[in-house]
């Protein structure tokens, strides 16, 4: 019959630390002056409220609200737990304790209001890829506008000539500077002028352009 029953270490502990601090809560309010029911009512209190902030963390880790009322309540239930335990007398409460108790329904309903009423706001979404717009064919529509004639194809430029065997190619006026250096080093090297096959050796040039150079460097 009670199979479906599992004993839990973990519930056991929580129901044990949840009558205790019930029980500490209670004797507390009575030793500040609340009797009867009214006594009963405060642990209560301290519970819901302790419940509803954690509530509120499961939802949003980050809500600095939900983690105020749930240290106070905690606060409030620890509180009650030493205070009981020797360290106060219970006969001879102060004043300001029996103003905290008698303070805090008004506290734990502001509190509760709160985390119940306050809206969670929602993970922002990741953005989804922007999917391409599809492409509709669309019936021949006769008011549509005139029809844009395509564009002309551009005529393709003629093509230089081949230069003929009896051009003289161009020589850069560098390439003259940088070639008269050379054979003025290979005259003072050697004490002939120089030729074209050496020129175009030194320079790596065509043949044709060297004679050109030496023509010029005669």
């Amino acid at each position: 019959m009670f199979r479906w029953i599992r004993i839990d270490a973990v519930l056991i502990q929580a129901v044990i630390a949840g009558a205790l601090s019930f029980a500490h809560l209670h004797d507390l309010a009575e030793a500040a002056g609340q009797s009867g029911w009214k006594a009963w009512a405060y642990p209560v209190s301290v519970d819901l409220l302790l419940v509803a902030a954690w509530r509120r963390l499961r939802g949003a880790r980050r809500d600095r609200s939900a983690w105020t009322w749930f240290v106070i309540a905690l606060v409030a239930s620890l509180g009650a737990n030493v205070a009981t335990a020797g360290l106060l007398d219970l006969a001879n409460v102060p004043a300001w304790l029996r103003i905290l108790v008698a303070g805090w329904p008004a506290l734990a309903f502001l509190g509760g209001t709160l985390l119940v009423h306050q809206p969670t706001q929602p993970a922002p979404e990741p953005a989804a890829a922007a999917d391409p717009a599809p492409v509709v064919d669309r019936p021949d529509v006769a008011d549509e506008g005139p029809e844009i004639a395509p564009a002309e194809p551009v005529p393709a430029l003629p093509e230089a000539p081949a230069p003929t065997p009896t051009t003289v190619p161009v020589v850069p006026p560098a390439l003259v500077d940088h070639a008269r250096k050379v054979a003025t080093e290979h005259r003072t090297r050697t004490g002939t002028d120089i030729d074209t096959a050496t020129l175009r050796a030194r320079l790596g040039i065509p043949e044709d352009l060297a004679g050109a150079i030496v023509a010029q460097l005669a």
